[in-house]
């Protein structure tokens, strides 16, 4: 139970009590700061409590927004303000302060404004969130409280509720075929007592019917998975504004969500791939091809953001032209569109996948993914490149926990530490990219079973020592990330095909998929201020430099076969470590919830 302590004058017919009620606190009233402050010292310490000002005028939703947000230790809005029970003792100390210069007086001007205002001076982080059209005022005088209930009656408060759920910057076919009447089934779900968690998982068990129907290899079985892949999407979108409207933030729901998206789609591809299978057509190396795009794709994303976010002196002609494109209205959805994020592309999975065959599907999906790669890769090198920056060492240090280097890249890092210094900038990304492609090229041109990729891969782990050897504050080290993704999942990738043998492009679909997770798993860390997994995890997978460099050996010295098992083993072992690790961690770890904001009212 959530505890509101109203102050100052009551004022008669006020629907302030029941409003907070409404929204789940038990309402208590406090003649003067006195006892305002012995009120206060009564609510136990693990309940959030909040200040209000009996004066109080506004919408039900600005005191759902300022007052019940999960995600803020401290939030406030005019006349409101609350703590949860992080950000208690801060408030508790304003409080004391407060009734210290007071003398306990009766209250004349708002108790919970000056509160804020002492928050604030003593640098406490409070959240004022975005109201828009909402109101939420405490008038002075009669003539402004009319004035301000009229303000109430003129704005639908609901429909601002149902608005604010949706993202501001999804893609075109989210905001115009889904958004408009996924909103109302959020609201639907709210109404009923539904957490976003269950929707999210509701979710994941379409998308996997989906991939089940599509691996039936029938006509009318791609026509199924089409059909549920969009009402997957639906439900996708679903969650979020569910979590929005209804203000059901949490950690666990953060990282099933992202972390379903994910396996969703590449459960997707398999489905594919085994309906295709059934119908005669070896498309395994075209859907591990697009899940190891995509997964590059999102390396990209996350390494420049990461370098980025926090960069100091953050200026670029290349930004200045991408915001005056996007003054413009037409330009806004071209290049949200050409993009491919996950509306346009699950769009065409289902189209292309309920009309045209799997190998179709997963051409149309390369091609699409490796000119979105390319066009906002380039732009992002431009921007780099153009302005004036400095790398913070969170910076730094967030791209070197994202490389995911094990303890042979770690001993040559060590090792080559005073050499790389003398190195130009650029000599991060350059060697990463020289690494990784040298030992795919090798892999590629040389036959299964030969000793050439053993000696590239221990190659491969040389250049990623020195691409980390020193910390990664170049313009382009947000580059090599995604390099070493690239070089890991492709060397498995080329390996398996070369096999030549049935199961084991599967068997590397599997592992990919087992490695790709993990990475994932760093970044939602990451982007939690969680930290990068623990040490202990990535050494007992190796870094990709040792799976690397294993999968070689292995290939070197097993026959096809055997190197299928083995691909398959490694896959399982793998998959158990880093899901009881991650399961473990967000279960239990007290990491903030990371979700978009719905757009202003």
């Amino acid at each position: 139970m959530s505890t509101a302590i109203l102050t100052g004058q009551p004022v008669p017919g006020s629907s302030i009590e029941g409003d907070l009620r409404s929204l789940g606190f038990d309402v208590r009233v406090a003649a003067d700061a006195a006892e305002a402050e012995t009120l206060l010292a009564g609510v136990p310490g693990d309940e959030r409590v909040a200040l209000v000002d009996a004066r109080f005028v506004g919408h039900v939703h600005a005191l759902r927004l300022g007052l019940t947000d999960p995600r803020f230790p401290l939030a406030a809005i005019p006349g409101a303000v609350t703590a949860q029970p992080t950000g208690r003792q801060a408030l508790t100390r304003a409080m004391a302060r407060e009734n210290s210069a007071g003398g306990g007086t009766t209250l004349v001007d708002s108790l919970a404004d000056r509160i804020l205002t002492a928050l604030d001076a003593d640098g406490a982080a409070v959240h004022r969130p975005e109201l828009g059209s909402l109101v939420a005022a405490v008038p002075a005088d009669p003539q402004a409280r009319n004035e301000a209930r009229q303000a109430v009656t003129d704005v639908d408060d609901e429909a601002v509720r149902l608005k604010s759920a949706v993202k501001s910057r999804d893609g075109f076919f989210t905001t115009y075929c889904i958004s408009p009447y996924s909103r109302y089934i959020a609201r639907w779900c709210a109404r009923r007592g539904l957490t976003p968690n269950q929707v999210t998982t509701a979710s994941l068990l379409t998308a996997l019917i989906a991939a089940a129907c599509a691996a039936t290899g029938t006509r009318g079985g791609f026509v199924a998975a089409g059909v549920l892949l969009i009402a997957s999407f639906v439900l996708d979108c679903t969650d979020g504004q569910l979590a929005r409207y209804s203000l059901q933030y949490s950690t666990l729901g953060a990282w099933l969500d992202a972390t379903f998206d994910r396996a969703k789609e590449y459960a997707y591809y398999a489905g594919l791939a085994l309906g295709a299978a059934r119908g005669g057509d070896d498309v395994w190396a075209l859907a591990l091809g697009a899940m190891v795009l995509q997964t590059c794709r999102h390396v990209v994303d996350f390494s420049f953001n990461e370098a980025n976010h926090d960069a100091t002196a953050n200026t670029s002609p290349t930004a200045a032209l991408s915001d005056k494109l996007d003054s413009v209205g037409w330009t806004v959805w071209v290049r949200r569109m050409i993009v491919l994020p996950i509306g346009e592309r699950w769009a065409m999975i289902a189209v292309l996948t309920a009309v045209t065959t799997p190998r179709i599907t997963f051409y149309a999906l390369l091609i699409g993914c490796a000119f979105a790669a390319t066009y906002t890769t380039a732009g992002r090198v431009l921007r780099s490149l153009t302005r004036k920056a400095r790398r913070t060492d969170r910076a730094a240090g967030a791209l070197a926990d994202l490389t995911d280097s094990g303890p042979l890249a770690q001993g040559f890092a060590e090792a080559l530490k005073n050499p790389a210094r003398r190195l130009p900038g650029f000599t991060a990304p350059a060697v990463a990219l020289l690494g990784g492609a040298a030992v795919v090229t090798v892999a590629a041109l040389t036959g299964f079973g030969g000793p050439w990729p053993v000696v590239a891969a221990l190659a491969y782990a040389l250049t990623s020592g020195l691409a980390v050897a020193r910390p990664l504050k170049g313009a382009l080290d947000w580059l090599v990330p995604p390099f070493l993704r690239a070089a890991e999942y492709g060397t498995v990738l080329v390996l398996a095909a070369k096999a030549d043998v049935n199961g084991a492009l599967p068997a590397a679909f599997g592992l990919v998929a087992a490695v790709a997770y993990h990475h994932y798993d760093t970044v939602y860390r990451i982007r939690g201020n969680a930290g990068a997994p623990p040490a202990w995890l990535v050494r007992s997978i190796g870094g990709h430099e040792g799976r690397t460099l294993l999968v070689t050996v292995l290939a070197a010295l097993l026959t096809a076969s055997q190197f299928k098992v083995a691909l398959t083993v490694l896959a399982v072992a793998v998959a158990l470590v880093v899901l009881v690790e991650s399961i473990r961690f967000w279960v239990s770890a007290g990491a903030p919830a990371v979700h978009d904001e719905g757009e202003p009212a």
